[in-house]
């Protein structure tokens, strides 16, 4: 593999814990991990603008590949040379693989090519293949492309993860191959399920292949905490040391704490920004239902220990209002302040780290706020 087009340092290592501080330059800018990256689905965090975006720490986002196919269409983004552009982002992207998406469709058929499915749009049929995804990321121009890969249920049994496993290496290997953006890191997925000796397999299998990154996948897809736990546990601190580490799809503070602890350096998810949109903020006393008629008279910030915009300038009770009345800026800014929480979350895991006092961080955390350690 020629040189990376990003740069890995890992900063230090939590004297207690697998907890690590590392640092990864792009060509759009610098992220500091770990890090939490709000999704950006249609080319846009919904309800966020990227001023927002920027004044809340946010460092990179994700978006998503498949949708991006689909709409606006690569015609489109072929235009206007790549989504920074379309979508006036200044700093990093990472794509995922359209995998996990084309995994939540009905009917899906899998071959050794790729997979066929019905577009959601229109009912045309499409295959997806590792190349064809690699093409799509490439017109999209991500910083971070991931490569196609087989995500399947959690409680799947042992032959079908069997299956994903050697079909999502097999994929890995033509998307190393086909690979040639020299300005596009591209970053292999671990697949396994539950299944540690199938788990163990494909952390071989696709660590053998000289990627810029590694994720974990197969999480966060249905299955109990502590079976998340299990296997974070098991392999998280096996990924190389010397690349950057990502867990795809989870965002709760509890998550969170388990990933980084057990060497995780990056992870995305939905939730601060659906469950904002729903009426529910992340404190760091815990979740705070701003639909319910406690807070109407409730003249405090969401959080007092909070700096975003949000919790500087408006009351729970006025959110109330805004939400009692349907108006969308109270969905806005409850998404603003839940992606303040984890960002700033995780810059203080970073602090902690850095003087390896994670654990003492950690358990601080959890004894004080209203979060459970096994959920």
């Amino acid at each position: 593999m020629s040189e990376s087009p990003i740069k890995f340092e890992l900063l230090h290592i939590d004297k207690y814990t697998g907890a690590r501080r590392g640092r990864i330059t792009t060509r759009h800018g610098v992220i500091e991990t770990p890090v939490f990256m709000p999704v950006g689905t249609n080319a846009t965090v919904k309800g966020i603008t990227n001023d927002q975006l920027n004044e809340i720490g946010t460092e990179i986002i994700l978006s998503n590949a498949f949708h991006l196919y689909l709409r606006p269409g690569l015609e489109v983004l072929d235009y206007y040379k790549g989504l920074h552009n379309f979508m006036n982002w200044k700093k990093p992207i990472l794509t995922d693989s359209g995998g996990f998406q084309v995994f939540s469709l009905p009917n899906k058929k899998f071959s050794e090519d790729g997979i066929i499915f019905k577009s959601p749009l229109d009912g045309l049929e499409i295959e997806l293949t590792p190349e064809k995804s690699l093409n799509i990321q490439n017109v999209i121009g991500s910083d971070i492309a991931m490569v196609l890969d087989v995500c399947v249920n959690s409680l799947s049994s042992y032959e079908t993860v069997k299956e994903s496993v050697q079909k999502t290496f097999n994929w890995a290997l033509r998307s190393r191959e086909y690979h040639n953006n020299k300005n596009q890191a591209l970053f292999g997925i671990v697949q396994g399920g539950l299944y540690e000796d199938l788990r163990e397999i494909s952390l071989k299998q696709i660590t053998s292949l000289d990627f810029d990154g590694y994720a974990m996948g197969g999480l966060a897809v249905g299955e109990k905490y502590q079976d998340s736990e299990k296997v974070l546990k098991a392999f998280g601190n096996k990924f190389p040391e010397n690349k950057p580490r990502y867990i795809m799809g989870i965002g709760s503070p509890t998550m969170m704490f388990l990933s980084v602890e057990n060497g995780m350096d990056m992870f995305d998810c939905v939730l601060p920004t659906r469950m904002g949109r729903h009426g529910t903020a992340l404190t760091m006393q815990g979740k705070l239902n701003l639909k319910s008629s406690k807070v109407r008279y409730d003249d405090q910030p969401i959080d007092d220990e909070c700096d975003c915009y949000t919790c500087k300038n408006h009351s729970r009770g006025y959110i109330h209002h805004l939400f009692k009345r349907d108006e969308m800026l109270g969905k806005i800014l409850l998404s603003i302040h839940n992606l303040r929480f984890n960002i700033s979350l995780v810059e203080k895991m970073r602090n902690a780290i850095e003087i390896n006092e994670f654990k003492y961080f950690k358990e601080e955390f959890f004894r004080n706020s209203g979060y459970s350690l096994t959920n």
